[in-house]
This record gives structure tokens, sequence and C-alpha cells, in this order.
């Protein structure tokens, strides 16, 4: 019987079956916040055990509140500072050369494809669009990563969605995961990988890729996983070259983590975006999803375009395009947060970083800030912002506040007109 992509690695990756049903796999790497790491640390602390299973294979970053915004925050700071420093972990990420996480470490080249990564995040999952298995996992199971550099799962069940047609001029990546998500529901992928593939995959860039697999979470899976290609071969030559003589061989290599021919899956799900238009969420779950067009002249508070669903060059230049020459709306202020230090370099030679703020945004350093409430752009009760990030849950961005999910392109129009609306990229 043929594998999918998730069970070539655990049978690669695996140490021990303590039972029939737990896998018990090696992890090619363990990547820490400062958000969740904290508490595993002071963990193994109390136990005794502050070690690490290998300080190499340990990459660590300060990114959900940066700079700290009370002693709290700071103090979360401190403990994965020292704690870095105390085992010599040289991937430490600090204020200034940081990142979101979920852009970050794809950026650093940490992400390859038949990795197993583990994260105290749900979006890890995002790592996945190389071709890795890259589940969020809880507390425990974080300690243990860095103390052994294992984690135990159930046998990986996989679903895959295929993605047909061809997508239409102003549709981007959100508004397919969004429609995929509304189609099959919060819980349409619970305990499952998914598995993305169809000819609008082989197209997507890596950028897109990984908005595809953010989102996987918010439909319940485990993890969302692309077939590593010649695209991912290019996307990571400057930190593969010295391993293969040319990107052609590295995405020959990259196939044997590809599903077999006669793999078995959990669901099939063929979903043609030919018609397919933007969308947003109207609700306070992800698969609240309407078409922009029929939330026409909701009216905003916020705009919010960042995160790690779309933070990155290409989510930032869609925006710019539509915002160039532009004022925001007098009654919405406007947010940017590049998801790392050099997206925000980049954005700013090409200039993009100066239409944000001729057009009124407030551009800040990278964060996770606005995204979970934290920080950066926090709403007040009853207050509605656009943003381009992954939840739209009651309170997600603040106690009261409201939250609709959608491209930035649409963010960015709709920060324009002041309510939601399509963008000018969309022909319909």
């Amino acid at each position: 019987m043929g594998q999918t992509v998730a069970e070539k690695i655990f049978e690669t990756h695996v140490v021990d079956r303590p039972a029939e049903d737990v896998w018990v796999i090696r992890l090619d790497a363990v990547l820490c916040h400062e958000i969740t790491t904290p508490t595993a640390i002071l963990d193994l602390m109390r136990l005794g055990k502050d070690r690490v299973f290998d300080p190499s294979r340990i990459k660590a970053v300060i990114d959900h509140v940066t700079p700290a915004k009370d002693s709290n925050t700071a103090t979360q700071g401190k403990v994965l500072r020292e704690w870095a420093r105390r085992h010599h972990i040289t991937d430490f990420f600090d204020i200034g050369r940081n990142g979101v996480c979920h852009a970050l470490f794809p950026e650093k080249g940490f992400i390859r494809p038949g990795y197993a990564v583990i994260m105290g995040d749900s979006h890890t999952c995002t790592d996945g669009a190389f071709g890795a298995f890259t589940p969020g996992v809880g507390t425990t199971d974080l300690a243990v990563g860095i103390l052994k550099g294992v984690c135990a799962f159930r046998r990986p069940q996989t679903m895959k969605i295929t993605l047909t047609g061809e997508l239409p001029q102003g549709v981007f990546a959100k508004d397919v995961i969004l429609s995929v998500i509304g189609r099959i529901g919060v819980d349409g992928a619970t305990n499952r990988i998914v598995e993305f593939d169809g000819p609008v995959v082989q197209r997507m860039n890596m950028e897109a890729r990984m908005t595809l697999c953010n989102m996987t979470v918010e439909a319940g899976g485990t993890c969302g996983i692309c077939y590593a290609d010649a695209i991912t071969a290019d996307y990571l030559w400057e930190h593969i070259r010295g391993e293969y003589p040319d990107k052609a061989a590295a995405a020959a290599d990259f196939r044997k983590w590809w599903p077999d021919p006669d793999a078995v899956y959990e669901k099939t799900i063929v979903h043609d975006v030919s018609g397919l238009e933007p969308v947003t969420t109207f609700g306070q779950k992800p698969d609240n999803v309407r078409p922009v067009r029929e939330m026409e002249g909701t009216p905003i508070d916020q705009v919010f375009i960042g995160s790690c669903t779309n933070g990155r060059m290409d989510d930032l230049r869609s925006a710019a395009r539509v915002l160039a020459g532009r004022k925001v709306h007098p009654h919405v202020r406007g947010i940017v947060c590049p998801a790392t230090t050099k997206i925000f370099s980049e954005a700013l030679e090409e200039g993009l970083i100066r239409v944000f703020t001729d057009a009124g945004f407030c551009v800040t350093n990278p964060t996770c800030g606005p995204c979970l409430g934290m920080s950066t752009g926090v709403l007040a009760e009853g207050e509605v912002c656009a943003s381009t990030s992954n939840r739209n849950f009651n309170d997600r961005m603040g106690r009261g506040g409201r939250v609709h999910l959608m491209s930035p392109a649409t963010a960015a129009a709709s920060a324009i007109a002041g309510h939601i609306t399509n963008s000018e990229l969309y022909k319909a």
C-alpha cells in the first residue's frame, strides 16, 4: 500500500512504537517563541531537567509582543533570552533581528522537505508548505521536544484537497483557503493532515502556499502540506546550494517526499477555483465566509495588514498596488506589520513603506501583536477590523471587537473606502 507525505515522514523518523497507534518520532527542529516556550522552560527547571537535546536544532524568536509592552511580557522575553544564552542557542532572534516566527523560520531555511518540526503555536502548520510535517503542540510536548528531541503522535490520517481551475485576477491564496474552510467547516479537517495539490497549488509561489497551510488549523487540521518542487527549491536555494549541483537536482530529490500514487486518504475533495471571487468572513468563526460583494458597505474602524498569514512581500505588494496615490478613509486607522526585518527592508527598498505611510498607514516593526489582540492595534469594544490575519473569534483582537478576515488587496481597498469593499484588482 502506498504512503502519504506524512506517512513517509513518520516512517523515516520513528524511534519508538510504545503502542500500536502511537509513534514517537525524531524531530529535525524545535521552534520556540516567548509566549509558550517560557512555561516549558520553567517546567523543565522545576524538574531539574534544564537541558536541551541539541542547541543547533532549536530555533527561538521574540515575536508576539516586540518590544515588550509591560512587565509581564518583558519577563517572558527575559526567560527566553537567558535560556538561549545558557544553552548556547545561536539561532535566537531578538528584537531588531526578529520576525513573526512562521515567516522568519522558513525565510532562514530552517524548514526543509521531509522534516518533522514542532512548536508551541497552532499556526506552525504554515511550514508544511515545504513538504514537511509541522504541527503545533502543547506545553508538555514542547518541553519533551526541547529535552529529548522527540514527540509522540497518533498515526497520521490524511485528507487531500485538489485545487483545480484558473484563479481569477484579483483573487488570492487567502480567498482560496477561506473558501475551502467555508466549504468544509471549522471541523472539516479535525485530527487530519491536509495535502494540497492540483494545478492551482503548482502555480503558487511559496508565499501563497504558506498562506494555504497557515489556515489549515482553522478547519481543525493538524498540519497542511504542499508537495516540494522546483518552486520550493528556488525559495530554499541560498540555504541548500551546497547540497545539490543545481536547483533541478534539488527538486528531483524532493520528489521522494511526494505521496505514492496509491496512497490512501481519509477523504478527497476537488475544489474548483475558476469562479471564485474575493471573500471575507462575517461572523465569529473562520467558516463564516461570504463574497466581499455581499458584505459591501459594512463599516470598519481599523485595517490590519500583516500576521503569519499575510505579512510577506507579495502581500505587501498587492496592498500597495491598491493604496498607491490614495488615502486611508478619515474614520479608519490602518496598521501594517511586515512579517520580518528582512521583509521590512525589502519593502523599504521597493518603496512600499512610503506608499503605506503616504496613504496614512502606521507601519510597525515585525510583530504578532495585532493578530491576537496583545499589542500594536487592540480593538475597543464595538470596533470592527478588516484583517489579513487568520482568526475572527469573539474578542480575538480586543474585548468586544469584531474581525473580518480577507486578503491584503481587499483590506487595502476597504481602508480607502471606510467599509468592506472589493479592490480594483478584481475584475468580476
